[in-house]
């Protein structure tokens, strides 16, 4: 059964970007990497996947999406070009491998939209017409990232077994290159984890990381998304987004990918700048203290009715959240709650419309602002103390605080019933913060 492309007729990529070397199509998937100068990164990420087995490559479409804005310099485009150089002579190390020719004067991305969004964007859109239906899966990569032989197995298993239309991988990044490196990876990494404990903890929908080598979609829900946007920094975060308001996001388990830890200033902001900046031992993160997911909590457990006053939502809030209460009087509540209970009579249609409205951006900066507001000095002592609420072990280091965050991460992913949502880590939220 071919894909429906009628309701996506309107967002599909229409350019010169075509699809070169496979031509096979009617296949099960499809990884997209995009590559920007990555010719030195490329073979290694190709060559994990061609380790996965032989009966699932066969299935498989891998697409990149060689690119470069129109401002490259040579040594970028001179690296572009021993890119398609290498997929030429490679073509056999996978059964079914493609690119997109992106760097010449007729098919240049615009100066606008040039980046790692329309990179996406680019390979997805083009790789529809070769899967073989609406269950075929769409997997996001980066060139610079590791694969491992478990890869393709996990996802076809995954999406076999679940019905949410979005998937996030586990992800360990690669060792870096020196000591100041690895502490500030380590670092990042860490606040990545902390943050995503204190969502589940908070019992919110959009509780995964954002990571654009590590996530993945059925292609149905990439078209009831909307499809891949064209941002150049954050359209993992923002496409994620989508498709957890349309289709689900579910972490996944049975496999880790690998991102690079090197510093980069390609993007404005994301993992290479974050970790530039914290080798250089400049205050790049803001860690959440336990009370800014309290707050969220207390937010997200309060399910008012249609017969609720806007007014009576806030002062209900006020007293155990303060702060979230007036985050939400600036986004206008009063306004947005009566609009929602008009459009939506039924009470689950209405606490979906709420959690689609309070979204993961609307997340994020009510934690950044309650971080900002209660500074945390010490980002150990901060994610101590939200393991600690959790009825965990917060003891150790940043690199044994890690460790244990990753193993509570995939013990989850491995553990969740496919038939239950996974909403939280913890059975049920602090006694505190009840």
């Amino acid at each position: 059964m071919s894909i429906d492309l009628s309701r996506y007729r309107k967002r599909l990529l229409i350019g010169p970007w075509r699809l070169e070397g496979s031509t096979a199509d009617h296949l099960d998937g499809a990884v997209v990497i995009p590559a920007c100068g990555e010719s030195d990164h490329l073979p290694a990420t190709l060559a994990g996947l061609a380790a996965n087995p032989e009966k699932e490559l066969r299935d498989w479409l891998v697409v990149v999406v060689v690119n470069q804005p129109p401002s490259a310099d040579e040594r970028l485009k001179e690296d572009n070009l021993a890119t398609l150089d290498w997929l030429h002579r490679n073509q056999k190390m996978l059964p079914h491998l493609a690119w997109v020719d992106a760097t010449d004067e007729g098919t240049l991305f615009p100066a606008r939209d040039a980046g790692v969004g329309l990179a996406r964007k680019t390979g997805f859109d083009l790789a529809l017409e070769r899967l073989r239906g609406p269950a075929a899966i769409l997997v996001s990569l980066d060139a610079d990232t590791l694969v491992e032989d478990t890869y393709l197995p996990a996802l076809r298993r995954h999406f076999a077994t679940h019905a949410a239309g979005g998937a996030t991988l586990p992800f360990r990044h690669q060792p870096a290159a020196g000591e100041a490196e690895q502490r500030a990876i380590d670092l990042y990494e860490l606040y990545l984890r902390h943050y995503v404990l204190g969502l589940r903890l908070a019992g919110s929908s959009y509780a995964y990381h954002s990571i654009g080598s590590a996530f993945a979609c059925r292609a149905d829900a990439y078209i009831a998304a909307g499809g891949m946007n064209r941002r150049k920094a954050g359209e993992d975060f923002y496409f994620l987004q989508q498709l957890a308001k349309t289709s689900g996001v579910r972490p996944l388990g049975g496999t880790c990918v690998h991102p690079s830890s090197r510093t980069s200033q390609r993007v404005p902001f994301g993992t290479g700048e974050k970790v530039a900046r914290l080798a250089r031992g400049e205050p790049a993160l803001l860690f959440p203290a336990p009370a800014a997911f309290r707050q969220l909590r207390l937010l997200l457990d309060f399910e008012p009715t249609a017969a609720t006053p806007p007014a009576a939502v806030l002062d209900a809030l006020t007293a155990g959240a303060p702060e979230a209460a007036e985050f939400l009087r600036r986004e206008g509540w009063t306004d947005v709650w009566p609009r929602l209970c008009r459009q939506h009579r039924r009470p689950e249609r209405l606490r979906k419309a709420f959690h689609d409205w309070f979204d993961a951006l609307k997340t994020w900066r009510l934690i950044r602002l309650l971080s900002a507001s209660h500074p945390v000095a010490d980002p150990e002592a901060a994610v101590r103390d939200l393991l600690a609420a959790a009825g965990l072990d917060g003891d150790g280091d940043t690199a044994t605080l890690l460790e244990k965050l990753r193993r509570l991460e995939n013990d989850g992913e491995k553990e969740t019933p496919p038939d239950r949502k996974y909403a939280m880590l913890a059975p049920s939220p602090p006694a505190s913060w009840k």
